[in-house]
């Protein structure tokens, strides 16, 4: 069951990432920000991690910085330590996330607070629009505790962590695009058709299991990405092992993008001045 009525979004393209390293050494898998799918406006980058030998991730990501853009870390396992250069400091626990806001700038450090097991998650990128890119930094941290999950029919189970899901909000909120997160877990055969925000660029992600997603019904494996078109709702049917995925929406920017590293303007000299900015210590 879900509140959507209308039309249905098809897939209009799947892929696959492509795996690398980033940080200090952490193994992970690229979805989007690589060759196949650079951006998906507003989303400029989708990491997938997920290990348990300790090799893989315990290097961790030492202090970098950021400016212009949102990074949204969603811990699935494992334990992860925020902390900034203004003295902000949080743990990322399993079922949390966190959004930040790096706005005209912050330096930060994200390193594992565990030494074995299984680290597992999602890190986004989301593009500020021009007129919010350099707003002083904040902190959406949610603890697993404090997400909603909504069960419906044939044991279909949702986490709604931003936007809405069956008139439950999640609790990401003030976000400039108006982002819609969900992680989805349906047991073998179960169906969902959840909402859309109709102009929305809309993705879908799955990290157990297989499904069948859209109205043209197209198969979607773990570890493959789909790109959905337009439309109100997305309809998925969860394959004979059952499914778990990630549905990820936001409002288009249909801005000019300027992406050095960190940093992401909208001009080249924008991105020189961060440069400038950061070499100077005013971060």
């Amino acid at each position: 069951m879900n509140d959507a009525t209308g039309d249905a979004r098809s897939v209009s393209r799947v892929i696959r990432g492509t795996a690398t390293s980033d940080g200090a050494g952490v193994r992970l898998t690229r979805v989007i920000g690589g060759a196949e799918l650079p951006d998906l406006d507003p989303f400029l980058l989708l990491d997938e991690f997920g290990s348990d030998s300790p090799d893989d991730y315990i290097a961790g990501f030492p202090d970098h910085p950021h400016r212009g853009f949102e990074t949204v870390t969603y811990m699935l396992d494992g334990r992860m330590r925020h902390r900034d250069n203004q003295g902000n400091s949080g743990l990322l626990g399993p079922g949390s996330i966190q959004w930040m806001t790096a706005g005209r700038g912050i330096v930060h450090s994200e390193m594992p607070e565990q030494e074995e097991g299984l680290m597992r998650g999602f890190q986004l990128w989301v593009n500020l629009p021009a007129s919010d890119k350099m707003t002083d930094p904040r902190y959406q941290d949610i603890a697993a505790s404090d997400i909603p999950e909504v069960e419906i029919d044939d044991g279909v189970r949702v986490r709604v962590l931003s936007g809405q899901f069956n008139d439950v909000t999640g609790p990401v909120a003030g976000v400039a695009v108006q982002p819609l997160y969900l992680d989805i877990e349906l047991p073998a055969s179960a169906s969902v058709s959840p909402a859309l925000p109709e102009n929305h660029t809309a993705f879908l992600f799955v990290f157990e299991g297989s499904l069948v997603a859209g109205e043209t019904t197209k198969n979607v494996q773990k570890h493959e990405l789909a790109v959905l078109g337009s439309g109100k709702d997305v309809p998925l049917t969860a394959g004979n092992e059952g499914a778990r995925a990630i549905l990820v929406a936001g409002r288009p920017l249909g801005e000019p993008v300027a992406r050095y590293g960190p940093f992401v303007m909208n001009t080249p000299e924008e991105i020189q001045q961060a440069f400038a900015d950061f070499s100077a210590g005013r971060f």
